[in-house]
């Protein structure tokens, strides 16, 4: 079995250090740098599953290495930043990060996070066929060729709507959308302010959760958007 390799370009050595650590003993093979310019010379030689991308680097900063690897790749790239501002955790999802992770964190969120990139890479979903016909989360189905919900049996009715904006957060479970992308598929360019993708979603929630106000499937990413879990607790 060929290990996945993780590229992790990331100037704070002790940090540096601690992820390899943690990668290197779950069965990942690590390539690191501590430099933006060295960082995007292994993104290209090694075409890694995965990259994890610190935004503070000496040389570039990690928001343009962002966009230049958007350029050609959609490998998933996960930043790792101390930057815990919306504003930019927005910036770096819209311009193609797959997560965003603030320093400090545990053990379980990187590896579940780097799970979840993983299962989005081309390579993964390349050997997927043309996808799968359904999504199933705990009691909840959807049945992306029918166009139907189903929980713990039961159908669910939703708008043509709601639909929709359930079916893009199950199509990229474990990934944050935020409030800007679910607007433009939903509602195209010319979509309005975010108050009538909260209403859908507050809709959704009454009609998909146990209690709406502590979802357990659709869960919210303050200031940013939205998280579609990929399995409960």
């Amino acid at each position: 079995m060929i290990k996945p390799t993780i590229l992790i370009i990331e100037d704070e050595e002790v940090i540096c250090n601690f992820i390899t650590t943690i990668l290197n003993s779950n069965g990942y093979q690590v390539i690191k740098t501590g430099t933006g310019q060295k960082g995007l010379s292994m993104a290209v030689s090694y075409s890694p599953d995965v990259i994890l991308l610190d935004l503070g680097l000496p040389d570039i900063d990690g928001i343009e290495i962002l966009k230049s690897i958007r350029e050609w790749s959609k490998t998933p790239i996960v930043v790792v930043s101390a930057r815990g501002h919306e504003r930019e955790k927005v910036e770096a999802l819209d311009l193609g990060a797959d997560d965003y992770i603030v320093k400090p964190f545990g053990t379980s969120e990187l590896l579940a996070r780097i799970r979840t990139a993983l299962r989005h890479s081309p390579q993964s979903m390349g050997t997927q066929g043309k996808g799968e016909e359904k999504n199933v989360i705990g009691d909840l189905e959807i049945n992306y060729d029918k166009r139907s919900v189903f929980l713990a049996g039961k159908a669910v009715h939703l708008t043509p709507v709601e639909y929709k904006i359930l079916a893009l957060l199950s199509k990229n479970a474990g990934k944050v959308l935020t409030h800007d992308y679910i607007m433009k598929e939903i509602w195209g360019p010319y979509a309005g302010n975010s108050h009538t993708l909260r209403v859908n979603m507050a809709n959704i929630r009454r009609k998909i959760e146990v209690n709406p106000g502590s979802p357990k499937y659709i869960l919210t990413e303050i200031g940013v958007g939205y998280r579609m879990v990929e399995e409960l607790d």
